[in-house]
């Protein structure tokens, strides 16, 4: 079970890391990075590493997602 959920969530990580590379909406790019630490903060959860995803949890998906929201409000949303 648990080699099954690390590699569920592996794969979710690459696929996740693909999107927000290949989006041209902003907005959406950050969005899946938000969802991309989310998931890296699960993973060092079940790897026995609370305080690093605590961690990642509060700086991955908290500070820096309304940085980048913030930045897409003041400027374009979409890629040219």
């Amino acid at each position: 079970m648990s080699r099954a959920f690390d590699i569920m969530l592996i794969a979710l990580l690459i696929a996740s890391a693909i999107a927000v590379i290949r989006l041209k909406d902003l907005l959406a790019a950050a969005i899946v990075f938000s969802t991309y630490s989310l998931m890296m903060c699960l993973l060092w959860l079940h790897r026995g590493a609370p305080d690093v995803a605590m961690t990642e949890a509060a700086v991955g998906a908290g500070i820096t997602t309304v940085l980048f929201l913030v930045t897409i409000g003041r400027t374009t949303r979409r890629e040219r």
